[in-house]
């Protein structure tokens, strides 16, 4: 059995890459989050919960682009499916992790982790969805990985080798 370095077997965890998405009650995991955000919507009562690797702020509106990789494509995906899974919308509570400053040597507008926290803000603040935790900022990359069977527990390992759970 291959553990992860949460004493996992990797073989049960969804990996999420940037731009995806999952929903359900599998653990999942997003590697490298620097300036994006690892977005969970959790549903305590149903133990399930959508885990989304947020790249950017706001879509093009084009067709074919990927759900998962904007703040406000990612939510409503996420609550779509989730309410396919049988989740209602007041029951969803949002965690996030990530958003850090990448490229601080550069001036401009270039704090996009910044610029992702923001949106994500205020979009779950228009849905009525509560965030209930948050680890975001700072100048170090992270990954998550996201239990929704276990009241939708959040492990953080920063690239440095802290960890943390929120």
């Amino acid at each position: 059995m291959k553990e992860s370095s949460f004493g996992i077997d990797q073989r049960d965890i969804v990996i999420i890459g940037i731009g995806e998405w999952c929903t359900g009650d599998s653990i999942m995991t997003s590697i490298g989050l620097g300036s994006c955000i690892g977005l969970v919507l959790h549903d305590e009562s149903k133990k399930i919960g959508g885990l989304a690797h947020v790249m950017l702020p706001k879509s093009s509106g084009k067709p074919n682009e990927r759900a998962g990789k904007y703040a406000d494509t990612a939510i409503d995906i996420l609550i779509k499916e989730l309410a396919q899974k049988g989740s209602r919308a007041p029951a969803l509570k949002a965690k996030l992790a990530g958003g850090a400053s990448m490229f601080q040597n550069f001036s401009g507008n270039l704090n996009i982790g910044e610029r992702n926290a923001e949106a994500l803000r205020a979009l779950l603040k228009e849905r009525s969805i509560p965030i209930i935790r948050e680890d975001l900022g700072g100048t170090i990359g992270r990954t998550v990985t996201y239990f929704p069977k276990e009241n939708g527990r959040l492990l953080i390992r920063q690239a440095d080798g802290a960890t943390r759970e929120i």
